[in-house]
C-alpha cells in the first residue's frame, strides 16, 4: 500500500485521522509515491497549543544553546544531503545535483541562524540624560508559521523555521503538499539535533490549513513563499487578522546583455539561468534584453540552450527534470503555443519533448522566443518553465525602461565589461537583487533575500538580518537608579528627561 505522509505535532510523528488525501506523484512517471493528508481542525488546533505552551519554556533558553542547537542540526543536514536529495528527486523530478544545491543552499541558512547571539544584541547609550541610561533587548514574537512551495522543498522551510526558532520563537510549518515527504526528513534531523518537544510542528494539507494558520489568534507572524495570487491573499488575509507577513510572490527577472560583454559568458548563463531546475525557480531568467550588436547572438544562445536535453533524475547526463505536474505541464504549453500565436518567432520549440523510457512523464524540452514584445502573454506571465524570451533594443536606457516597468521586481543581472554600464544599471533599476555578470544574483544568508514591487509583500525580508527584525520584537529600557548624590525635586509636568 502507498504510504501516508504523517503530521509532525508535539514532538512526534503521527498519523491522521483525516479522510481528506491527496496523492503524491513521481513527476517522471506518474507513479503515486505517497497520500497526503489535509490536517483536520482539532490536528491544526492541537499543533498550534503544542507550539504555544513550547513557546514558555523554548523562550527562556540561553541563546548560546539554540545557537548550538542549529550548529548541531547543519552538521547532520550536510550528513543527510545526499538522502534528502534523494528524496526531492524521487518527489519533485530534479536531478540529484539541483537537489543537493537546494538543500545546500537551506544549510547555509541555519548556519546563518547559529550566529543568532550576535544577530540579536539590542543597543545601549549611557547618560541619555542626567543618571538615565537607555537600552534595547530583542525578544520573541511567540508562534510563527511558513508556508511553502514546491519548487524547493528543502531551501525554502530552512529560510524561515531555523531562523524563526533561533530568535526564540516556535513554529508551524505547512509544507507543499506535492512534495511532503521531504520536509518530514528534515523535521527528522531537527528532533536528532535535539530540538525540544513542541518547538516546531508540521501539518500537511491544503488552502483549508493555510485559512486555519491566517486565522488563528495565536499565530503572531506568517512566511510565504509562491504564487501571485496566493501570496497576495496570503498577505491581504493576514494583514487583516493584524500578524506579522512576508510573502514572496512571482517574478519576471530579466538579463541585459551589453554588445561588450563577453559573449561565451552570457551563452553559458543564459543556458543554466533560463531552463535550469526546468525554469520553475522564481530567480529564473526568462527574458534576456540584448543590446545593439548583442542582438547577433540570439542564435548563438538558441543553439546552445538547444543541446540541454530534461530527463530522469537516475540520467547523469539529464540538464533538468519534469514539470511538478502534468497541469503544470499543460499551462507551460499552453503558453508557448500562445507565443507562436501572438506573432512571437519561435526559435527553438520544446513543446514536443519526449524522454525514453518515460513516457508519463511531465516533460517540456527548452524552447526559445525572439522578437517578443512587453504585450505578449509570454511576457507578462511568469511562465515557470524551460522558455527563454529574447528582446532586441537600442541602448542600455531602453532595457532600463523596460525592466522598470515590469510589475515584478524579484531579480536581474546585466553582463557587461563596463564598469559605468554596471553602476548605471545598479542604481537606476528597480529591482531588489541585481547581479553583475552574474546571472541568478540569490544573496547568501549573511545577507537578506529582497524582491521588490509585485513579488514581495511585507516589509522585513527572508533571512539574514532582514529576518531577525521579522521574527522578533525591540524592547526599550530606560532606567534611573536614585542614591544620596541625586536631588530630590518636584515633580517633572514635561516629558523632558531630567
Amino acid at each position: 500500500m502507498t504510504q501516508q505522509v504523517k503530521h509532525f505535532i508535539d514532538g512526534e510523528f503521527v498519523n491522521s485521522t483525516s479522510d481528506k488525501l491527496i496523492a503524491v506523484t513521481n513527476p517522471a512517471t506518474q507513479q503515486v509515491i505517497a497520500q497526503v493528508p489535509c490536517a483536520t481542525a482539532e490536528e491544526m488546533a492541537r499543533a498550534i497549543a503544542s507550539a504555544k505552551a513550547a513557546f514558555q519554556t523554548w523562550k527562556e533558553v540561553p541563546v548560546s544553546e539554540r545557537a548550538r542547537l542549529m550548529m548541531r542540526f547543519a552538521h547532520l543536514l550536510k550528513e543527510h544531503q545526499g538522502e534528502i536529495a534523494e528524496i526531492i528527486c524521487e518527489e519533485l523530478g530534479k536531478t540529484i545535483e539541483d537537489a543537493k544545491g537546494d538543500v545546500w543552499r537551506g544549510i547555509e541558512v541555519v548556519e546563518q541562524a547559529a550566529n543568532i547571539p550576535s544577530l540579536m544584541m539590542g543597543e545601549t547609550v549611557e547618560n541619555v540624560a542626567r543618571s538615565i541610561d537607555t537600552y534595547s533587548y530583542i525578544q520573541p514574537l511567540g508562534v510563527c508559521a511558513g508556508i511553502t512551495p514546491f519548487n524547493f522543498p528543502a531551501m525554502i522551510p530552512l529560510w524561515m523555521f531555523p531562523m524563526a526558532i533561533a530568535c526564540g520563537n516556535t513554529f508551524i510549518l505547512k509544507p507543499s503538499e506535492q512534495d511532503p515527504m521531504t520536509v518530514n526528513k528534515i523535521a527528522e534531523l531537527f528532533v536528532k539535533a535535539g530540538a525540544p518537544k513542541g518547538v516546531l510542528q508540521v501539518v500537511h494539507g491544503a488552502k483549508e490549513q493555510v485559512d486555519a494558520i491566517l486565522h488563528h489568534p495565536d499565530i503572531k507572524a506568517i512566511s510565504f513563499v509562491g504564487s501571485v495570487n496566493v501570496g497576495q491573499y496570503i498577505y491581504k488575509t493576514g494583514t487583516d487578522n493584524l500578524k506579522r507577513v512576508q510573502a514572496f510572490a512571482g517574478a519576471k527577472n530579466h538579463m541585459v546583455i551589453m554588445p561588450d560583454a563577453n559573449k561565451q559568458q552570457v551563452v553559458n548563463a543564459l543556458v543554466g539561468a533560463s531552463v535550469g531546475a526546468a525554469g520553475q525557480r522564481c530567480m529564473a531568467i526568462s527574458v534576456a534584453v540584448f543590446v545593439g550588436a548583442a542582438a547577433e547572438w540570439i542564435p548563438e544562445v538558441a543553439a546552445a540552450i538547444g543541446k540541454v536535453r530534461p530527463g530522469h533524475y537516475s540520467d547523469a547526463n539529464a540538464a533538468y527534470g519534469p514539470q511538478i505536474s502534468p497541469q503544470a505541464r499543460a499551462r507551460v504549453l499552453s503558453l508557448i503555443e500562445q507565443g507562436k500565436k501572438e506573432g512571437a518567432t519561435c526559435v527553438l520549440d520544446g513543446s514536443d519533448c519526449v524522454v525514453d523510457g518515460y513516457p508519463n512523464g511531465n516533460w517540456v524540452g527548452p524552447t526559445v522566443f525572439s522578437n517578443v514584445t512587453t504585450e505578449m502573454e509570454i511576457y507578462k506571465q511568469e511562465i515557470f518553465g524551460p522558455v527563454l524570451s529574447t528582446m532586441t533594443v537600442d541602448s542600455l536606457e531602453e532595457a532600463l525602461k523596460i525592466v522598470n516597468d515590469s510589475p515584478f521586481g524579484n531579480g536581474t543581472s546585466i553582463f557587461t565589461a563596463s564598469g559605468a554600464a554596471a553602476r548605471k544599471y545598479q542604481h537606476n533599476v528597480e529591482v531588489g537583487q541585481v547581479g553583475i555578470n552574474i546571472p541568478i544574483p540569490v544573496p547568501l544568508p549573511f545577507f537578506s533575500f529582497t524582491g521588490w514591487k509585485g513579488s514581495f509583500y511585507g516589509d522585513q525580508h527572508a533571512y539574514g538580518k532582514q529576518a531577525v527584525r521579522f521574527y522578533t520584537e525591540t524592547k526599550t529600557i530606560t532606567a534611573r537608579w536614585f542614591d544620596d548624590d541625586i536631588p530630590v525635586v518636584g515633580p517633572n509636568m514635561s516629558i523632558n528627561l531630567r
